[in-house]
């Protein structure tokens, strides 16, 4: 059965073919949580949640087209309620080191990733739509509800502040912030 037919099927009610959906996306959803919360247990958080809302409103789903669009904003949207939930339980903490590789390169994307955070939130969502998810910018507009012109102008203004806060270049003269990220 392909996607569309599942999303129709979803819509519909059938709550077996939401969860097939929920699982042939489960990687991006993961990853994209990951890179909000930063630790594999809020991650998972968010994705149980934003799974959890999905299967109590895909029947506002209007169309079938914007289903991932509609359910990568569930799970941005449930990224920052952990994250502001966390805020006031104790202080977000920094990645635990072990996680990462930890070679000239893990450590560089472990700034990367640190740096990102430090966005403010609408430029770290263009960021990690279009770099790290690899939308491309009218998909990124669809899911934050913006102008394409807007995303291209917080994915300007998020590449210079990343590059002030990064000093511009890695230490083998690349350049950190590029499509390929």
């Amino acid at each position: 059965m392909n996607e569309l037919s599942l999303i129709r099927k979803a819509i519909k009610g059938n709550k077996k073919c939401l969860q097939e959906l929920l699982i042939l996306h489960s990687d991006q959803l993961y990853r994209t949580a990951f890179l909000y919360v930063r630790n594999r247990e809020d991650a998972l958080d968010v994705v149980q949640e934003a799974s959890y809302k999905a299967f109590k409103s895909i029947g506002h789903l209007k169309k079938e087209k914007f289903f991932l669009t509609w359910l990568t904003r569930i799970l941005i949207n449930c990224s920052y309620e952990i994250l502001n939930k966390k805020k006031k339980e104790i202080p977000i903490e920094i990645m635990n080191e072990r996680n990462f590789d930890r070679t000239e390169q893990g450590i560089e994307r472990l700034d990367l990733l640190e740096a990102v955070n430090q966005l403010n939130e609408k430029h770290k969502d263009a960021i990690i739509l279009f770099y790290f998810q690899d939308l491309p910018i009218t998909e990124v507009a669809k899911i934050m509800n913006i102008p394409e012109n807007t995303v291209k102008t917080y994915l300007s203004r998020g590449k210079e502040r990343l590059k002030k806060v990064l000093g511009g270049m890695s230490h083998n003269g690349e350049k950190l912030i590029s499509r390929s990220i």
